[in-house]
C-alpha cells in the first residue's frame, strides 16, 4: 500500500481504538550504541519506511487541520497567545516550560511504556555519533542511520503538514524534538533533512504537523 493509504488506515483505527494499540506491541527499541535507544519506525507507522502520523508540537493525536486555530495550548488563530510552554510575557502567562511534559508527549501517549520524544540533545547525539547514508527503502527516500553498535534505523522523508496539506513529501524529513525554542515560544526545535543536508537545532511553528521518532531509556 502507499504511505497515504497506510496513513488513512491508521487514522481510522485511531478513531475507534485507544492510544497505544496500533504499533506499540510490535515496537522494539534499537540499541545504536548511544545514551538512549531509538524506535525502528515513526509513531503511527507499521514499518521503517511508512511515514506514520503527523503531530503538532504538544499534541498527542493526528488531525485534519494543522493550523493555529486548532493548536492545543494556543489561544488565538495567529499564534500569539499560549496557555502552556511560554517563555515570553507578550504571548501570555509565562511558565518557562521548555521541555514537553509526558502528558503532552505523543510518543508516550501512543506507545506508552518508557517511550518518549527525543530532546534536541539526543537528536544531536544521533547526528554526531552515527553514520547517515541517503538511500531508499521500498521506493521511499530517507536516511539509514548506523550507530557505533553497527545497528541502524531508517528515517523516511515524510514532509510535514501545514494547515490541511502535506508538503515536501518524499523530499524532506521533518522530526520534532521535545524541546521548545525559548526565544520564540511559538516554535519548537526540529531536525530536518534532505538528500544533501541534515540540520539540527532548527525551529518550526508548533502548529505544523511533523513526524515523531520515539526513544526509550536503556
Amino acid at each position: 500500500m502507499t504511505n497515504r493509504i497506510v496513513k488513512a488506515a491508521v487514522l481510522l483505527v485511531l478513531m475507534v481504538m485507544p492510544f497505544g494499540t496500533v504499533s506499540a506491541k510490535k515496537m522494539k527499541a534499537v540499541d545504536l550504541g548511544l545514551s538512549i535507544k531509538w524506535a525502528p519506525c515513526n509513531v503511527g507507522a507499521n514499518s521503517p519506511e511508512d511515514f506514520g502520523n503527523y503531530y503538532a508540537w504538544g499534541e498527542i493525536a493526528p488531525k485534519a487541520d494543522y493550523s493555529w486555530k486548532t493548536l492545543r495550548f494556543c489561544g488565538d488563530a495567529g499564534g500569539n497567545s499560549f496557555s502552556k510552554y511560554n517563555t515570553k510575557e507578550r504571548y501570555g502567562a509565562v511558565d518557562n516550560l521548555v521541555q514537553l511534559d509526558l502528558a503532552d508527549d505523543a510518543a508516550r501517549a501512543n506507545l506508552r511504556g518508557k517511550w518518549r520524544m527525543p530532546t534536541m540533545e539526543e537528536w544531536k547525539e544521533l547526528r554526531e555519533k552515527c553514520e547517515w547514508e541517503w538511500t531508499e527503502v521500498n521506493g521511499v527516500k530517507g536516511y539509514k542511520v548506523t550507530g557505533p553498535s553497527g545497528k541502524s534505523i531508517f528515517l523516511p522523508c515524510a514532509g510535514l503538514m501545514s494547515n490541511t496539506s502535506v508538503v515536501r513529501e518524499g523530499v524532506q524529513g521533518c522530526y520534532w524534538s521535545s524541546s521548545l525554542y525559548p526565544d520564540s515560544p511559538y516554535s519548537a526545535l526540529e531536525v530536518y533533512f534532505n538528500s544533501s543536508s541534515i540540520y539540527t537545532d532548527e525551529e518550526s511553528y508548533r502548529s505544523y504537523g511533523l513526524s515523531i521518532r520515539a526513544v526509550s531509556v536503556k
